[in-house]
Formats: structure tokens, C-alpha cells, sequence
């Protein structure tokens, strides 16, 4: 059964907006865990556009599942990431121009800059997720760096007409196939809402999805813990 990451981020995003100190992100985590969810994603950005410093252990102290950590690849996350010593971190490309993340890290043209960070990571027992597009060469050059998990962008997908979505998620299912064959664990997010994630029931490999901002907008009309229980069962 595939496991669900709810991703916290836009909790804090409404929170920055005003600079106030609600909602709280810890809280809206205690009732995602309360609701059936396997554990917690937060994206620690460059810019603090969201998510804080402050909100890594206010998020670890309030809930006992496991907490995924986002980020970029430079040196002063990886010293949050070995001081706080998350579940897991999935390392994730990152622009300041951006709305939110538009696409998968590229992995294959960076192996020898991403190499000293996930050495580091796993030196420090912390286990390491890339954030990729669902191509093969993305898939063979994680397993070259290492990486004991991928995530596959689906925003693509998500974003796509009619024309273009079945032969996106076909592309999924094969990258999907190829990692788990590679021996990867393998997990998928950005951009999934409760409709447009129901074909993903035809890819049983997928192991763990996250996602944010579809629970955190439905939250808004049937509150949180309904939100993220409507989710899990459909991953279920």
C-alpha cells in the first residue's frame, strides 16, 4: 500500500502572508498524522519564502512519523539537513523566480556536484531521495550517484491536456519501472489533486506520494484531517 507524504509548505505560505504566526505548520502536521498520513514534507527554500528554520523541529517535536526534508544542494542546507537529521532528504532544483517547483533536478549533467552531497547525507545516516523528471537517463544516473530513492515530477502530467496526459503517464510507468528494477525506491508528487491521481492506481510500484497543495486548498472547504484521510484513500 502506497504511503502518503502531506506536504505542509502552503500552510506556511498563508502564514508568511501576513507575518502572523498561524497557521501554525506543526499543528496542521499533528492532524495530518492524526489522519492516517506516513509522514510529513516540508521544503526548507533558499529564499525562507514559506517554511522557516524554526519550523524543522516545531514540525519533529509535534508528530513521531518520519519527516521529509526538500532541498537544494548547497552547503548551508546541508548543514541543516545533518544537524536535524530528517527521515529522509530529497534534494530538489530550486529557482527564486519560481512559483513553485517547475521540474525534475538534472541529475545526469551534475553527478560530480551532487556527489560530495549525498556522500555527506548518507555519511550522516540520513538517506537521500532525487527529485527527477521520469526519463531513463535521470533514472541511471541516480543509481550512479547513489541515491537509495527517486521521486518522479509529475507536474508534466498533471499540467498536460488530453492530447499529451496518457502519453505523459506512460512515460511515468516506465521510468516508474525502470527504477524499481534499477532496485530504487520509488515515489511520485507535484501537481496530483484527488482526480487526476486515480490513474496512478494502474502504477502499484509507486511506494509513497507527496503532496501539498490539493489537501491544503480542499482543507479550506472540509478541513484538514477530512482533506488528508479523502487522500490517503485514494492511494490506499
Amino acid at each position: 500500500m502506497a504511503k502518503l507524504g502531506v506536504n505542509i509548505d502552503h500552510v506556511a505560505t498563508l502564514r508568511q502572508v501576513r507575518r502572523e504566526t498561524y497557521p501554525d505548520p506543526a499543528m496542521a502536521a499533528k492532524l495530518a498524522q492524526d489522519a492516517g498520513a506516513d509522514l510529513i514534507t516540508l521544503h526548507l527554500r533558499e529564499d525562507r519564502r514559506h517554511i522557516q528554520d524554526s519550523d524543522l523541529s516545531a514540525v519533529r517535536a509535534a508528530v513521531s512519523i518520519p519527516l521529509n526534508l526538500e532541498m537544494a544542494a548547497t552547503q548551508e542546507m546541508l548543514r541543516i539537513a545533518l544537524k536535524e537529521r530528517p527521515a529522509k532528504v530529497t534534494l530538489v532544483p530550486e529557482k527564486r523566480a519560481e512559483l513553485t517547483t517547475e521540474g525534475g533536478l538534472e541529475v545526469a549533467e551534475q553527478i560530480a556536484l551532487l556527489k560530495p552531497y549525498v556522500s555527506e547525507l548518507q555519511a550522516g545516516l540520513v538517506p537521500v531521495s532525487l527529485f527527477i523528471d521520469p526519463s531513463s537517463e535521470q533514472v541511471r544516473a541516480s543509481v550512479e550517484l547513489g541515491a537509495e530513492e527517486v521521486e518522479f515530477h509529475t507536474g508534466t502530467y498533471c499540467n498536460a491536456g488530453p492530447a499529451d496526459r496518457a502519453k505523459e503517464f506512460q512515460r511515468i510507468q516506465t521510468a516508474v519501472r525502470q527504477a524499481k528494477e534499477a532496485g530504487l525506491k520509488v515515489a511520485a508528487g507535484h501537481g496530483l489533486n484527488y482526480q487526476n491521481i486515480l490513474p496512478f492506481k494502474k502504477i502499484p510500484e509507486i511506494e509513497e506520494y507527496n503532496i501539498g497543495h490539493s489537501i491544503v486548498a480542499h482543507a479550506l472547504y472540509v478541513g484538514f484531517e477530512r482533506a488528508v484521510r479523502e487522500m490517503k484513500s485514494l492511494i490506499s
